[in-house]
């Protein structure tokens, strides 16, 4: 699972899974809200809300350089090694396994699609805590660093189901 211990980090964690990821999301959470809004209105046509792009380009892309910059900054206030790079390109991977979440969440079952996004973002979370360990030392402060990490990867993955699969 930490596959990041490479000198040859690539950036296709920060631009290309985040862009995939926007769209995807953009894509089927308007799918998932005409699928909703046909079981209940028969007569309801298919209109495309670009909203939706603009909320998962705003939130998604302001996750993946905002998030990774403050823990970078943190941590080497507290005087740990740590690489922004690094953490920009760890956090993109981290959203690797929401692209094919957001297809599996036009499931129709309410409850499947609440344990499908609570899975995948404790995947996402594990990843990234994981990730975080060669930075943490044995101090509490830093432990709660990992904490943090974790519930933000959470709060995230609830982000998407709440915003875009309602």
């Amino acid at each position: 699972m930490t596959c990041l211990k490479s000198k040859d980090l690539f950036w296709y964690g920060l631009i290309w899974i985040t862009t995939t990821l926007v769209f995807m999301l953009a894509a089927f959470g308007n799918c998932a809200t005409y699928l909703i809004q046909k079981r209940t209105d028969r007569t309801t046509t298919w209109s495309f809300d670009v909203g939706y792009v603009n909320a998962a380009a705003c939130g998604i892309y302001g996750y993946s350089l905002v998030v990774p910059v403050a823990f970078y900054f943190l941590l080497r206030y507290l005087g740990s090694n740590a690489s922004l790079i690094r953490f920009w390109c760890m956090w993109g991977y981290s959203l690797s396994i929401f692209i094919p979440t957001a297809f599996l969440l036009l499931i129709p079952v309410e409850i499947l699609r609440w344990i499908i996004i609570l899975v995948a973002g404790t995947a996402s979370s594990c990843f990234v805590t994981l990730n975080l360990t060669s930075y943490i030392g044995g101090s509490n402060d830093l432990r709660m660093m990992m904490i943090a990490a974790f519930l933000l990867q959470m709060a995230l993955a609830i982000f998407i189901k709440v915003w875009f699969f309602p």
